[in-house]
């Protein structure tokens, strides 16, 4: 039968609908980032947990119907995991998400971004270091087409730098985030100082 996700944990799992801004992006989330959060985003980030996926692809489709994203003429960009990451964990995590979203939602992928120089892991990190190891790691990948409006999908905002880069990577090609939304995570956790 393998590992699931507790019931507790599940009871505890309830998407709402978070706005917040990240500089100049505005950011839809589903669910404030608690230890019952942190565990069922680990449990699937580094576990591959089946059902702790599902969770946070309904999360996600929760917060696009909500935000009215649903409809139009967009696509979804999965922020991108190094290939460090994507061989320890046996896949890239956000990427995954992203094709289980746009299974509900009908809405595109672009697996447009890739990681394009080494970054340290962010956890022990304050914002400021967290800025400056995101800042330019991440490129546009050869031969990708950016048509269309873009929603960059990640499962949690901390600083945001993760998804500023992500934003500025798409922006130095000329390419631009969908109106005033830029960005859909699972979580939003309180900020770092």
């Amino acid at each position: 039968m393998g590992i699931s996700i507790c019931t507790n944990c599940k009871r505890e799992w309830i998407p709402h609908y978070y706005n917040t801004h990240v500089g100049s992006l505005k950011v839809h989330s589903a669910i404030i980032y608690t230890p019952t959060a942190s565990k069922i985003i680990l449990a699937a980030k580094e576990n591959g947990l089946e059902g702790a996926d599902d969770l946070l692809i309904a999360a996600i489709v929760h917060v696009l119907s909500k935000a009215r994203l649903h409809e139009g003429s967009f696509f979804l960009v999965p922020v991108p995991s190094s290939k460090q990451s994507q061989r320890r964990r046996g896949r890239s995590f956000v990427v995954d998400l992203t094709k289980g979203i746009s299974k509900y939602t009908g809405i595109a992928v672009n697996d447009c971004l890739q990681v394009s120089r080494r970054v340290s892991d962010q956890s022990g990190l304050t914002r400021i270091q967290r800025s400056s190891n995101m800042h330019g790691a991440f490129s546009i990948k050869p031969g990708a087409i950016l048509r269309g409006e873009a929603i960059v999908i990640d499962d949690v905002v901390t600083t945001g730098a993760t998804l500023r880069e992500a934003a500025r990577a798409l922006n130095s090609q000329g390419f631009h985030a969908f109106g005033s939304v830029s960005a859909v995570t699972a979580c939003v956790a309180q900020p770092l100082r």
